[in-house]
């Protein structure tokens, strides 16, 4: 692919999710939503619309193609390395007070909406089947993390493990994904009406999601960024992912599974990641802007990546 061809190709995949993240904060400076429609908005692609797309996208993706241990275990073990490569990193360059929120900002992505429509948007239904699983496989890795490392350096936690594992076994998108698969491995055919329905649904999930996440961010919360919310938007768009890429080369994934990969590894902080902070009494301030920062710096750290990894020839 040539140089031209390449960046126009990363334009298409990168601008259409981002453009939507651009409309949900206008709309919110204009007015037309508000807190209150953000809030259950968030909460139906939560509980209801994205539970419903990766349903689908699993039982109507070729399992052969879609479930890839080797792809998997290498996205869940690299999640738990880099949880562990960035608390190291915390305890030598920052507060004691900050290291559980820089810890949880440099690790977590936010693979259930902005991950998954950029895999949608590259790959199809291979993306969406294939990121599904990947978001199913890590959330629980990714909470039960954020839980011991706010716990360690919270004077006041607010909640404990049975309470997690009680959320954890609740969690609407791992309940999708667990039902999904033996549907799709028994070859369970449902109703063309039901289908039909669910395909409305689920449909709804990415933009909705999209728009949810442009109204909660805040210009005014970029500018007053701190350096530690600098150094942690860093680590997750840049060292992460570039760690993560060269360590699946090395095993050799390449194509389309590298493709999805990266994506992951560098989409920007969880909002979930602020909701933690708040309930275990830390630094909020601190992880809505490594949300804000991450979220408009990964425009650009996405595409030049994509970019880079379709020039080389490598997805």
């Amino acid at each position: 692919m040539g140089l031209l061809a390449a960046f126009t190709h990363t334009l298409e995949i990168t601008l259409p999710v981002f453009l939507m993240v651009f409309l949900g904060l206008g709309l919110k400076r204009l007015g037309w939503i508000d807190s209150h429609f953000i809030t259950t908005a968030s909460m139906l692609v939560f509980k209801v619309t994205m539970p419903t797309l990766l349903f689908l996208s699993i039982i109507q993706a070729d399992l052969d193609r879609a479930l890839q241990p080797k792809l998997i275990g290498y996205f869940v073990g690299y999640t738990v390395l880099s949880f562990f490569l960035a608390w190291a990193w915390a305890v030598w360059r920052h507060p004691f007070a900050e290291r559980g929120i820089f810890t949880q900002g440099a690790f977590r992505a936010n693979n259930g909406i902005v991950g998954l429509a950029l895999a949608a948007s590259q790959y199809g239904d291979y993306g969406l089947s294939v990121g599904g699983i990947l978001a199913g496989a890590v959330i629980v890795i990714y909470n039960l993390f954020s839980v011991i490392i706010l716990s360690l350096y919270s004077d006041e936690a607010a909640t404990d493990l049975r309470s997690l594992a009680r959320n954890l076994a609740k969690n609407p998108l791992i309940l999708s994904v667990v039902f999904a698969i033996p549907v799709a491995l028994l070859r369970i055919d449902l109703p063309g009406w039901l289908m039909t329905s669910g395909g409305y649904l689920g449909a709804m999930s990415l933009p909705l999601g999209l728009i949810c996440i442009g109204g909660t961010l805040s210009v005014t919360a970029f500018k007053s960024s701190s350096v530690i919310a600098l150094d942690a938007s860093l680590w997750k768009l840049v060292w992460v992912p570039l760690l993560g890429v060269l360590g699946a080369l090395a095993l050799g994934i390449e194509g389309p599974a590298l493709g999805i990969l990266f994506l992951y590894l560098g989409c920007p902080g969880a909002a979930a990641s602020f909701v933690m902070a708040k309930a275990f009494k830390s630094n909020d301030k601190l992880a809505a802007n490594i949300i804000v920062i991450t979220t408009f710096a990964s425009m650009f750290s996405l595409s030049l990546g994509l970019f880079v990894l379709k020039w080389l020839g490598l997805v």
